[in-house]
């Protein structure tokens, strides 16, 4: 799976920082025990020198194997010192030991396996969160939080239609939603969305995410037409590239936006079945909000393609009138 060089250098710089982080702190450790212990430091100074002294008894002739031997041991009494000074004064024997984020690789993204080199799968999870990020940088999620919502906005009168008002109606998809953002996690339900123009589905998909993202989640927001674009671009490209498909698929909540406002085409009928499919199979949630009805969708796509959404994802809908126009 691919990404452009810009998320590959993000997620290697996140590694990086980690690595860096430990070995810094490690450091401070030592230097901590060395000003206690003034024979640790010396012990730690010789313990160092060991490769130099070896290649001097080495150069030097004589019985080789004997003195290599001898500092061998030298240097195991050595370390066995330091780790009796540490034990006795209430230290780990291991205190000198950088505390890496990942003990697979510490945090070097990289492991080998009988000979041969494998991505370790904190590389994997940096490059998500980063092509994440490069892929919402866009979305206006700053502006789209549960406190900017406004349900003044919506008319109090009563709809006869549905018996309650447009008022009434969206103060409970509201609380579903801020329930939904609170309650979050990797197999939380999906959600289908539907209304007519600026009633506030895209503003309230986009404070989910907000919500979702500071616990740590990995959420990627996409607009139907671009996002199917992306898709087809990467599809017919020479290299037969997936990461995007990939993504949209692996991370923890999918937040499509406009669907039904893509230019129509088997193709991207057939990517957004493949897309649902995937996630719904893997018990990924997926927000999906579209200004059409049911009865619309089917016409647009297949009833098999709604089925498989409205058998899978708790439908909200939205009433009233574009708020849009009531603000200005």
């Amino acid at each position: 799976m691919g990404y452009s060089n810009s998320v590959y250098k993000a997620a290697s710089d996140i590694l990086h920082e980690r690595r860096l982080n430990a070995e810094k702190a490690a450091e401070r450790r030592k230097e901590e025990v060395y000003e206690r212990f003034p024979r640790v430091k010396e012990l730690e100074k010789q313990i160092s020198m060991g490769g130099i002294k070896t290649a001097r008894a080495v150069l030097a002739g004589g019985d080789v194997k004997k003195a290599v031997s001898k500092l061998r041991d030298q240097d195991l009494a050595m370390q066995a010192e330091v780790k009796r000074i540490l034990t006795d004064n209430g230290y780990p024997a291991n205190y000198f030991e950088p505390k890496y984020f990942c003990k697979k690789c510490e945090d070097k993204g990289y492991y080998d396996i009988n000979g041969k080199t494998v991505r370790c799968s904190c590389m994997k999870s940096a490059l998500v969160t980063c092509a994440c990020a490069e892929l919402n940088r866009y979305a206006p999620l700053s502006l789209s939080t549960f406190e900017s919502f406004d349900l003044e906005y919506y008319d109090k009168s009563i709809n006869p239609k549905v018996k309650t008002s447009p008022y009434e109606h969206m103060s409970k998809v509201f609380r579903l939603c801020q329930n939904y953002a609170d309650n979050f996690s990797k197999n939380s339900e999906s959600i289908l969305m539907s209304g007519e123009t600026g009633l506030g589905k895209t503003h309230l998909s986009l404070a989910i995410a907000n919500e979702v993202i500071k616990k740590g989640y990995g959420v990627v927001y996409a607009s139907a037409p671009p996002i199917i674009s992306k898709l087809e671009k990467e599809y017919f490209s020479s290299d037969k590239d997936d990461s995007l498909f990939s993504m949209l698929a692996d991370c923890d909540l999918l937040i499509i936006d406009d669907l039904g406002t893509e230019f129509y085409s088997q193709f991207a009928v057939s990517q957004f079945y493949n897309l649902f499919n995937s996630r719904m199979l893997s018990n990924k949630p997926i927000i999906i909000n579209t200004n059409l009805t049911i009865t619309e969708l089917k016409e647009k796509y297949t009833d098999r393609f709604v089925s498989r959404i409205c058998g899978n994802a708790r439908q909200l809908d939205f009433l009233g009138r574009d708020i849009r126009i009531r603000r200005k």
